[in-house]
């Protein structure tokens, strides 16, 4: 049930619920973005998308990530930075859902091994990840993580963005 508004009326709520990890490995001759290709039987068939999930109950958004990271490809993270957040709509919920971006770098040389909701793993370049990954918020998350760890960390800010 959607909590009221003051006149009685339904309003949408607001909920930090999932995570966004996008699996790089910073290669000094280009970097390698991780991307993943949803299943069969599954919603948003044959979408090419980043790691993400919800967020469990007890959990913080970094332990999330890297679940979802050890769930989704069996990878572990070397280092993990928290990035930004974005806003979408869920309307069959009537919840502005946030989802909390990390970045996970991890070893291009290990291979993901994928759960039932992918089909597919490819290790890709930036420009190839932009035009394949099907959301716009993956676009801009990308844009923003190229911008903050460009030198293969957060530089000046790497004690506010790095989680582990």
């Amino acid at each position: 049930m959607l909590p009221l508004d003051r006149t009685g009326h339904p309003m949408a709520e607001m909920k930090v619920g999932v995570v966004d990890v996008f699996v790089i490995d910073p290669l000094p001759e280009g970097w390698r973005v991780l991307i993943l290709r949803r299943a069969h039987d599954t919603r948003c068939t044959g979408a090419w998308e980043i790691v993400h999930g919800r967020i469990e109950d007890g959990e913080q958004p970094q332990q999330a990530a890297e679940r979802e990271l050890r769930e989704e490809t069996g990878l572990t993270a070397n280092r993990l930075y928290s990035v930004t957040c974005h806003p979408f709509y869920l309307h069959r919920f009537g919840v502005v859902q946030i989802a909390v971006v990390f970045t996970a770098f991890v070893d291009s040389t290990h291979h993901p091994t994928l759960g039932e909701e992918h089909d597919l793993a490819e290790w890709v370049s930036v420009e190839e990840a932009m035009q394949r990954l099907v959301w716009p918020r993956s676009r801009a998350s990308l844009r923003d993580i190229q911008s903050l760890l460009r030198t293969g960390d957060a530089g000046p800010v790497e004690d506010v963005l790095r989680v582990k």
